[in-house]
């Protein structure tokens, strides 16, 4: 059992019913997407509780081993699919896990329960929601890919084949290429996930016509 992760939260205003885990990109923190909550204009806003976990500080070899908050360690960005620290990925997941078993202890379903990542946040949203038990309520995976798409075959649950996943990526994205997430979505698609994609004319980053497709998706879901 890993270190329980420190969370900034945005509590429900109303009656707890749904819980949404947001994980940030390589460097950055939870206060990341906290300020995108009013932009997505959610009809079950009063009800959902926002969860936006902080990674564990820890050397990033690409950046010449300076410590920050990284989900799990990159060893090299000049192949395609990124040198990923495998290990690392599996930990951070075990920690999304304990994220969720913690909202099912309040009373939250699993299928209330809503997975988002930005970049190396969207890879454990991926990895873990599509492995997870039971369905999860979606996934929201951001200018993102799956390092472990290898082994998704093997561990992947069968409940995962019917959460619903948006993925989303720029044209322009210099950081992981768009290649690399389309990659991920084909195979997605064709082992029969319930995947969707859309691209936008953006870096690695997030335009406002993304939020509204994602608040699109997220009102479909949490009503």
């Amino acid at each position: 059992m890993h270190a329980e992760l420190s969370t900034i939260n945005i509590a429900p205003a109303s009656s707890h019913k749904y819980s949404v885990i947001w994980l940030h990109g390589l460097g950055a923190d939870g206060h990341d997407f906290e300020s995108i909550v009013p932009s997505l204009h959610l009809q079950a806003d009063a009800n959902i509780h926002f969860i936006f976990p902080n990674a564990p500080v820890q050397p990033v070899t690409i950046n010449n081993g300076m410590r920050m908050r990284a989900w799990f360690d990159i060893t090299d960005m000049s192949r395609e699919e990124h040198a990923v620290d495998s290990a690392g990925i599996y930990r951070s997941a075990e920690q999304v896990n304990q994220l969720i078993a913690v909202e099912l202890d309040k009373g939250i379903p699993a299928g209330n329960i809503m997975l988002a990542g930005f970049s190396q946040g969207g890879a454990i949203a991926l990895h873990s929601g599509l492995r997870y038990p039971e369905k999860l309520a979606g996934i929201l995976a951001l200018s993102t890919y799956l390092p472990t798409l290898e082994t998704l075959a093997n561990e992947g649950s069968a409940a995962g084949k019917t959460t619903p996943v948006f993925m989303a990526h720029g044209i322009l994205d210099a950081i992981i290429a768009i290649e690399t997430g389309k990659s991920a979505y084909d195979t997605l698609s064709a082992m029969g996930y319930c995947v969707e994609w859309h691209d936008y004319l953006m870096e690695h980053a997030v335009c406002a016509e993304e939020i509204n497709h994602l608040s699109v998706f997220m009102n479909s879901i949490l009503v």
